[in-house]
C-alpha cells in the first residue's frame, strides 16, 4: 500500500524515449548546444550527430529525425529541445494540441503492402484517451520509425494487454492473397478497402465509437463504401500514425507481419528479405531456381513486377 501510495505522490510516470523532425537549421542549432553543453559525442548508425548525458541520449539521424531516449528524455524536451530549438512547446500538450486523439475512436493501418514477400496484414484498434495517455508513457508510436523486432513485439503486447482496447487483425495466406488478389480485379487498393472494412467491422461490433482514423492509401473512399451499414465516421489522412490509436494498429500489423515472414522463411530455408529491392529479386531467383516458378506464389506477391522478372531471370539462367 505504502508502494502505492507513493507511485501516486510522484505523478505520472515520465517520458523515456521522444521523437520529432527537424528540419536543418534546427538541427545545426540542436548540434551547437550539444557540442558546447555537458554531453559526450559517440557514433550511432546513419546518424549525423548523436550525444550522451549521464541519463539520457540524443540521436540526430541524417533523415532529420531526432531521437531522445532515457530517464531524462522528459527534463531535456521541455528544458531544452523546445524552448531553445523548436520554440514550440509540444511535450506535455498533446491534449491541448490533439484532442481528438484522445476520444474514444478506431485506428487502422496495414503492413506488408510495399514488400515482395510475405502477406498483406491489416489491423483496427479501438481506444479512448485513457488507453492512449498511457500508451503515450510507453512509447507507442508508428511502426516505421521503430527498427527493433522485439520492440515491436514488446509494444504490441503492451496494446492488446491494456484495458478496455478492441484489437482485430486479418491476413491471409500468400496462395490465398494471390487468389483474393485477381478476384478484386488484380486491384491492390480495391483488397486493401475490403480488410480495412472487415476488420473494423469486426472491431465495432465489440465496442462501438463514433469515428475511426485511416492512413490515406487512395483518393477515393474506397473503405466507406463498404461500411454503409455501419454508423461511423471514417476519416483519411496522410501520415495518419501520428494519432496514437492508428500507431498502435501498425505496430500490431507489423508484429503479425513479421511472425508470418518468419514461417516463410523457415518454409524457404533462408531469411527473406523485405522490401522489393534488386536484393530481393535476386532472392526470389533463387527461391524459384529451388522450388520451380510455380511456387513462388507461396512465398510472394505475383502482383508484383519483380516477380514475373525473377521467373524470367531464373529460367534463362
Amino acid at each position: 500500500m505504502a508502494r502505492k501510495r507513493k507511485q501516486e505522490d510522484e505523478g505520472p510516470k515520465k517520458k523515456a524515449i521522444y521523437t520529432l523532425k527537424l528540419d536543418e537549421e534546427q538541427r545545426e542549432k540542436l548540434r551547437g548546444i550539444l557540442e558546447n553543453g555537458p554531453y559526450l559525442d559517440f557514433e550511432v548508425a546513419y546518424a549525423d550527430f548523436a550525444y550522451k548525458a549521464e541519463n539520457f541520449n540524443v540521436v540526430c539521424y541524417t533523415s532529420g529525425k531526432v531521437v531522445v531516449q532515457g530517464k531524462g528524455t522528459e527534463d531535456f524536451v521541455t528544458d531544452i529541445l523546445e524552448p531553445e530549438v523548436t520554440g514550440d512547446p509540444r511535450l506535455g500538450y498533446d491534449e491541448i494540441h490533439h484532442p481528438e486523439w484522445f476520444e474514444p475512436h478506431a485506428g487502422l493501418d496495414e503492413s506488408g503492402k510495399g514488400d515482395l514477400f510475405g502477406p498483406l496484414v491489416v489491423a483496427c484498434v479501438i481506444a479512448d484517451g485513457t488507453a492512449v495517455r498511457h500508451w503515450r508513457e510507453n512509447g507507442i508510436q508508428d511502426s516505421k520509425s521503430i527498427a527493433s523486432d522485439a520492440r515491436i513485439f514488446a509494444l504490441e503486447k503492451e496494446i492488446r494487454k491494456t484495458d478496455g482496447v478492441v484489437v482485430k487483425t486479418l491476413h491471409m495466406g500468400m496462395e490465398k492473397y494471390n487468389t483474393l488478389y485477381k478476384k478484386f480485379g488484380s486491384n491492390t487498393n480495391r483488397l486493401l478497402a475490403w480488410m480495412h472494412s472487415t476488420v473494423l467491422k469486426e472491431a465495432f461490433a465489440v465496442k462501438p465509437v463514433e469515428w475511426g482514423m485511416l492512413d490515406q492509401f487512395s483518393k477515393q473512399p474506397l473503405v466507406q463504401r463498404n461500411l454503409k451499414d455501419v454508423p461511423i465516421d471514417l476519416r483519411m489522412m496522410t501520415k495518419a500514425e501520428s494519432d496514437p490509436v492508428v500507431a498502435a494498429a501498425s505496430i500490431v500489423a507489423r508484429a503479425l507481419y513479421v511472425r508470418q515472414m518468419s514461417d516463410l522463411s523457415k518454409e524457404a530455408g533462408e531469411p527473406l528479405l523485405k522490401g522489393a529491392s534488386a536484393q530481393v529479386k535476386q532472392q526470389a531467383v533463387r527461391i524459384v531456381k529451388k522450388f520451380g516458378p510455380d511456387a513462388l506464389p507461396r512465398f510472394a506477391k505475383i502482383n508484383f513486377k519483380t516477380s514475373n522478372e525473377a521467373i524470367a531471370l531464373a529460367e534463362d539462367s
